[in-house]
């Protein structure tokens, strides 16, 4: 796990072994819209041909606006998924992914640390 301290927040990004990791970013200022559309912008930079569905989901108890993502990378399909929400602190985002090599082992595991996110609003 490793944390980086910004001007404007922080973000935390856990790797597994492998390649799967959850990345959860807090930022004071942008709304979640532009949190979710930005990340989805970044990874079209690097995977143009990228497929991506809008949803709409809840995490830590929160309404939730993002992506579904999939792409390849080195012939392996990879699955992503951003998810964007308020807090009394700014706009947080949880980006997850996968490679299809992993999904069965990892996937869960990312999946149990989105399920396992609380909000301190104090």
């Amino acid at each position: 796990m490793e944390r980086e301290d910004t001007d404007t927040g922080w973000t935390v990004v856990v790797q597994s072994p492998e390649t799967a990791f959850a990345m959860i970013s807090l930022n004071e200022s942008p709304s979640v819209e532009n949190m979710a559309e930005t990340a989805l912008a970044t990874m079209r930079e690097d995977y143009p041909d990228l497929d991506a569905d809008a949803c709409v989901d809840s995490v830590a108890g929160r309404p939730a606006v993002g992506y579904d993502i999939r792409f390849f990378s080195l012939d392996l399909t990879n699955t992503c998924w951003i998810r964007s929400f308020y807090c009394s602190r700014g706009t947080m985002v949880v980006m997850c992914q996968v490679n299809d090599l992993e999904l069965e082992t990892n996937e869960p595991v990312l999946r149990a640390i989105c399920a396992s996110l609380e909000v301190d609003d104090e």
